[in-house]
């Protein structure tokens, strides 16, 4: 788990970024950065995504001294308004019925931050997903299947959602599911950790 004379920990309880992170190769410890998530009155999402992440790995960083921290955040929007994590069948079936057949913008921000000199590099990473025109029967075989009800927008791409869509644009795919690693590449590169 020492990289550099540093431990690398994954500020997140996600799953799914725990499995990104561990494409990488590296040892990393994670857990669970336990802030408040509520966007503030007015903030524009990337800067709701970006002081997310920050906070998470502060948060983190507070209690791994010696470490490089990797916080993430995403917010999912639909004509620019928050797409949270529905939490429950009937909220995932409301915002699958919005985002059928429109466009929704995913922020994904990434910020690694050096615990010990404060020193902190950070990115959002916009992705963009074009949903087909989904029926009722096929959000429920959907939902069924997938249960994505801690996923932002109800979007489990890595999974069936991917059926969902039509198309896809951005510069990195594994921004969409939730931790951007081509970014990650990059910032973790400028604290002298080289992937592969």
């Amino acid at each position: 788990m020492i990289l550099n004379d540093k431990t690398l920990v994954l500020a997140s309880s996600s799953r799914y970024r725990r499995e990104l992170l561990a494409r990488l190769g590296l040892a990393f410890e994670a857990t669970s950065p336990d802030i408040d998530e509520t966007a503030l009155p007015g903030e524009p999402p990337e800067r709701t995504s970006a002081r997310l992440a920050r906070e998470k790995a502060k948060a983190v960083a507070a209690r791994f001294p010696r470490s490089l921290v990797i916080g993430s955040d995403q917010v999912a929007t639909l004509d620019g308004v928050e797409l949270g994590k529905p939490g429950t069948h009937e909220r995932a079936t409301r915002q699958l019925r919005a985002m059928s057949g429109r466009s929704v913008v995913f922020h994904t921000a990434l910020c690694v931050l050096d615990s010990d000199s404060g020193r902190l590099g950070e990115v959002v990473v916009p992705y963009t997903v074009q949903f087909r025109c989904l029926s009722d029967a096929a959000i429920e075989r959907y939902l069924a299947a997938e249960q994505p009800y801690d996923c932002a927008g109800s979007a489990k791409t890595e999974g069936l959602g991917i059926s969902l869509l039509e198309w896809m644009r951005g510069d990195d795919p594994t921004a969409l599911i939730g931790l951007p690693l081509i970014a990650l590449t990059g910032l973790l590169a400028a604290e002298g950790i080289v992937v592969p």
